[in-house]
């Protein structure tokens, strides 16, 4: 799919401080994104802490994002689950809804074989005419999709990328030897992202973005378009962040930094807890050195 390319935002789920969804930081937060030129918004991913919002909100989450973008941007659904058939479910809401794609992370803490693997993700493909993104993050989900499970799930016609999180060069040149044919390849480690898409990956599902969007998509674009010098560049005044925002659990360190922004309030879901304050200092003086604020 051709409109999926560039900085693809994994965005937060803004919340209040007692957890329920504030959906006019939502909002507030897509407008953030579109002034600044992020390409794609991913509705609750695992970055939207899809884990902790339940079947009804997670769909109303994904609704309302599309809603707000108002077709402006594509929009992309994080549907996955490590149960099959709540993530049939969860795509088919989100198709119905009206999301231009879906995302589905590789099932989590089941530990499922990769014809496990393969059936899951067929099954899905199968009963929903959706555009569908697979999502390897084995740091996350202690399940590794390997190469040769993503080549045969490349041929269905639902299946049109995947968002490859291992941080492996080996496995990114894998991935792009073996699938690229068939499908795209997005890279979901921001630490690697320029010298991936400069190998031929077609964007970034970013964590990042959500903080810097517009040096994100300009670095993006930059690589796309083969410009490495420039790339480079930008990806130089990113690279401090893209460490900082993992000095804790993803969300909790990214939601920190768009609270000190005052693009959202301060809430996040247990068993996440808000950032230790230790933590404050080197983020706000890696959110000065990167641009994204004033000292």
């Amino acid at each position: 799919m051709n409109m999926f390319r560039g900085s693809m935002v994994a965005i937060v789920t803004p919340m209040n401080e007692d957890g329920s969804i504030d959906f006019i930081s939502l909002k507030n937060l897509i407008e953030f994104h579109i002034e600044n030129q992020t390409d794609v918004i991913i509705s609750v991913g695992t970055t939207g802490e899809s884990a902790t919002l339940d079947f009804d909100e997670h769909s109303q989450v994904i609704k309302k994002t599309i809603e707000f973008v108002n077709g402006r941007i594509p929009v992309i659904a994080g549907t996955g689950a490590n149960s099959t058939s709540e993530a049939v479910e969860l795509t088919k809401s989100a198709k119905n809804n009206g999301a231009d794609g879906c995302l589905l992370v590789t099932p989590y803490y089941n530990k499922p074989t990769q014809e496990g693997l393969y059936q899951h993700y067929k099954k899905i493909a199968d009963q929903v005419d959706i555009p569908q993104i697979l999502y390897n993050v084995p740091g996350r989900t202690s399940v590794d999709m390997q190469p040769e499970t993503v080549l045969r799930l490349s041929t269905h016609k639902n299946i049109v990328g995947i968002k490859e999180a291992s941080g492996s060069k080996d496995r990114s040149t894998s991935l792009m030897k073996l699938c690229s044919k068939n499908m795209k390849i997005f890279t979901g480690d921001d630490k690697t992202s320029m010298s991936d898409i400069a190998d031929g990956f077609s964007g970034n599902i970013s964590v990042t973005a959500n903080v810097a969007p517009l040096e994100m998509h300009q670095m993006c674009q930059s690589a796309l378009e083969g410009d490495i010098e420039n790339a480079s560049k930008l990806n130089l005044k990113l690279d401090i962040l893209h460490d900082l925002l993992f000095c804790e659990s993803n969300p909790i360190p990214v939601k920190w930094c768009l609270h000190k922004m005052g693009l959202i309030k301060k809430g996040i879901r247990l068993p996440l807890t808000w950032m230790d304050e230790k933590f404050d200092r080197p983020l706000t003086e890696g959110l000065i050195k990167s641009g994204v604020i004033d000292e």
